[in-house]
């Protein structure tokens, strides 16, 4: 009995010592197979992601860029979630804490912390190699590269036009659009800006000191650091389809002496529009002025400064033989020439003490306040939200942190007590309701520059829509007037009907002084590129009788608040429909 109890207690321990072993083999097992994985993936990782193998990125969030987390900290509920990241297309505003809503955005968050990744050591590759692998791709492109020449901000010689793309600028790109304008010459610099004119640059530069890589374009080179990779574009000229035609802007009443306020000028027999605006454009002014046979070209100035138009029967006889009057009145065209004198912009160089809000209700124009902001100071803004399709547009104050205080001004939708009162003070941007709502209706569905379609329309979600914003535009406003501590309050109607003394009243408010020749210069590029594209219906009327009421009694709340805060009163046009 003794034995076969012995034998038992033997064969219990190999049995526990086997099982021991087995189950340490299995961890080591699966531990080896973990490290490898990992190195893979760092190896992976380390190569960077090919352009044609992206991580996948939902096609809203393509259109936005990156999301800021700040603006998933706020706890409240309401329309004031959506600001700077409605064309994600969230949930209704019930399901917007829900557990699943959380997990889907964490998801999007960490595809995007991947792209950073891969651009960032995509980006540690040697900038020598980019400028050969470029050099190569050279042959690829239409146009003639001419070589690496200085940039000088200040005395541009290619000053034709300006466009910007800090995510998908590429030298194609950059062609097309300068050979569109029927310039000679594009030139690229840092990576992401596109310069067009008529005349190569002087100063040549080494060709290694072009290497910054295109953000859209990987292994070309656009440029450097004050250094531009210029482009003569003649074989693309031939075959570009102009982008817009010359624009009339009026008959006006001609100055007392021509040659002195406009620096170029043809005396051309039988002149013609076309005549008149080639020979501009190639000079690179954006006006062309014509009397008789006489061709003017040149800025608007204090002396010239397109504000007063005349009745364009008095210039009836100012393209003939005889001008018209004695040669008092003369005929003035846009050339696609962009006005530059005031496209140059940078960030504060001191912090500013002041910290200024440039607050609206969403779809009120904020954004165009911005680019007639911007360009009249000289001084980037910047904003609460972070709207990638802004950014890569030009909009470099989306990209630094709204309390950085190196913008002129801060874009808000927010309201509330905490939001308003982290400002010093504020421009108060108030808009047609009617028509901030169909605006921000539209950016919404279909992004800054485009309209929703008529199936959005009939949806059920614009009544919903209408429902939730109309008291949000109305909240706004009323809370900005008893929250905040200086205040300049802008219609949006005033400001576009009356440009330059609006635009003064904020810019002074702003502490910024401005010459007369920058401002005329904003007035000539008011629209920059914030006209919606697309067919736009005609006498569309999305508003249903109980959506007026609903409106309307907004309208009348927010007049008797701004009267009382001793402000004038709503524009007429708001009045109830």
């Amino acid at each position: 009995m003794a034995k076969a109890f012995f034998r038992l207690q033997k064969f219990l321990r190999r049995t526990q010592f086997l099982l021991f072993f087995l189950t340490a083999a299995y961890l080591m097992a699966g531990s080896l197979l973990l490290l490898q994985r990992t190195r893979l993936v760092l190896q992976q990782g380390s190569r960077g992601t090919p352009t044609n193998q992206a991580l996948p990125v939902p096609e809203e969030m393509g259109r936005v860029g990156i999301i800021d987390p700040r603006s998933l900290q706020n706890p409240q509920p309401g329309p004031r979630l959506l600001v700077g990241m409605d064309a994600l297309q969230e949930p209704a505003l019930d399901q917007r804490h829900s557990p699943h809503w959380l997990v889907s955005r964490n998801s999007e968050l960490r595809q995007l912390r991947r792209r950073w990744f891969h651009r960032i050591s995509s980006d540690q590759e040697p900038l020598q190699t980019a400028g050969l692998k470029a050099m190569k791709r050279t042959a690829e492109h239409k146009g003639t590269y001419m070589g690496c020449f200085t940039h000088d901000l200040r005395e541009r010689t290619l000053k034709g036009a300006v466009f910007y793309d800090l995510r998908k600028m590429t030298v194609a790109h950059c062609q097309e659009a300068c050979a569109e304008r029927a310039y000679s010459y594009a030139g690229l610099a840092y990576g992401a800006e596109c310069y067009c004119g008529n005349t190569l640059p002087a100063a040549a530069a080494k060709p290694e000191e072009c290497n910054s890589e295109c953000k859209g374009e990987k292994g070309s080179v656009c440029g450097g650091v004050n250094r531009l990779s210029v482009y003569s574009l003649e074989q693309l000229r031939a075959g570009a389809r102009p982008r817009r035609n010359v624009i009339y802007r009026g008959c006006f009443r001609a100055p007392e002496n021509l040659t002195d306020t406009f620096p170029a000028s043809l005396i051309q027999p039988n002149l013609t529009v076309e005549m008149c605006s080639e020979f501009c454009s190639k000079k690179e002014f954006p006006l062309a002025v014509i009397r008789g046979q006489e061709c003017y070209c040149g800025y608007p100035t204090r002396r010239f400064s397109l504000r007063e138009g005349t009745d364009g029967r008095r210039c009836s006889g100012t393209r003939g033989a005889s001008s018209a009057a004695g040669g008092q009145y003369c005929l003035v065209y846009q050339t696609p020439v962009q006005d530059t004198r005031c496209t140059d912009r940078k960030f504060l160089t001191t912090k500013s003490k002041v910290f200024v809000a440039l607050s609206s209700f969403p779809g009120a124009g904020n954004t165009w306040a911005r680019h007639l902001i911007e360009h009249a100071t000289g001084y980037y803004t910047g904003s609460y939200y972070f709207d990638g399709a802004l950014y890569n547009k030009g909009f470099k104050g989306e990209k630094d942190h709204w309390r950085s205080r190196r913008t002129i001004c801060v874009k808000t939708h927010e309201s509330g007590k905490t939001e308003i009162e982290m400002f010093d003070s504020a421009i108060l941007l108030i808009r047609n309701p009617y028509k901030s709502l169909m605006a921000e209706f539209n950016r919404k569905y279909a992004g800054h520059l485009g309209y929703a379609t008529d199936r959005n329309w009939k949806s059920k979600e614009w009544p919903d829509f209408v429902n939730s914003y109309a008291s949000w535009w109305a909240s706004h406003v009323l809370e900005w007037l008893k929250y905040g501590k200086r205040l300049l309050v802008v219609h949006y109607e005033d400001l576009k009907q009356s440009l330059i003394p609006k635009l003064k009243e904020m810019v002074e408010f702003l502490n910024v002084t401005v010459t007369e020749d920058r401002l005329l210069c904003v007035e000539n590029n008011r629209d920059g590129n914030f006209k919606r594209s697309g067919a736009k219906q005609k006498n569309f009327e999305p508003f249903t009788q109980e959506m007026k009421d609903l409106i309307n009694r907004y309208i009348l709340t927010v007049d008797e608040a701004l009267r009382g805060r001793n402000f004038s009163g709503l524009p007429r046009e708001y009045v109830p429909r």
